[in-house]
């Protein structure tokens, strides 16, 4: 499959390296064609792995991946264009984190809406699908490290588009365990839980670790 990605920082260096590593075509977006991050993580990642912009990144993917920082999320998207965009899915890792006040950071957007919504509200033609945004990334790509079993979430509008995202999370990632919380709306609650993952990880002194939902056997 040809995929897209927006962003060149750790979290779309590190799917677009899995990606390659399962044998689809990627093309690394960033604001113009030979950015310096990009084309180093081009001759990292090797065969199957290209550069260029937002734009020449969706126009390229069949599917797409969201990996910029959340305050330029809707920025980016409307670089990359809105024809590019079209039918395509977009799974979107941005979160809306606000650091404008030092650490911990807050939420940009929170309550009655989300980031993932905002993203499919602007671009309605687009299957939104939020995911892995409530994860470090090592443990997107690689689920077995922490050694025991802990879910992933999707939300979107997409019934189809949820499923095939799904099926790469499981059969390509990895993960067992995705749980579908609905439509984009859902994304409120995975959005709101980074104000806990900071906490946590604070206290745990790692990002590795998720959690699992348990119900009553």
């Amino acid at each position: 499959m040809k995929i897209g990605i927006f962003g060149t920082g750790m979290v779309g260096q590190a799917i677009g390296s899995k990606l390659v590593s399962l044998g689809h075509s990627v093309k690394m977006g960033s604001r113009q064609a030979g950015n310096e991050k990009a084309v180093a993580w081009v001759q990292q990642a090797g065969a199957g792995a290209s550069e260029g912009s937002f734009a020449e990144a969706a126009a390229f993917g069949e599917m797409l991946f969201h990996c910029g920082l959340g305050h330029a999320a809707l920025d980016i998207l409307h670089a990359a264009g809105a024809d590019n965009l079209k039918g395509k899915i977009l799974v979107d890792i941005t979160n809306p984190l606000d650091f404008s006040k030092g650490m911990p950071p807050t939420l940009f957007v929170s309550g009655d809406d989300s980031l993932g919504e905002r993203i499919q509200a602007a671009f309605p033609q687009t299957k939104v699908v939020k995911s892995l945004n409530t994860i470090s990334n090592p443990v997107m790509i690689d689920p077995a490290r922490l050694g025991a079993d802990h879910d992933v979430f999707v939300s979107g509008n997409d019934a189809d588009a949820k499923a095939q995202v799904t099926a790469l999370l499981k059969n390509g990632f990895g993960w067992k365990s995705v749980i579908d919380l609905g439509d984009i709306t859902t994304a409120r609650g995975t959005e709101s839980y980074l104000l806990l993952w900071i906490r946590l990880w604070g206290c745990l002194g790692s990002a590795d670790f998720n959690i699992k939902i348990v119900k009553p056997s």
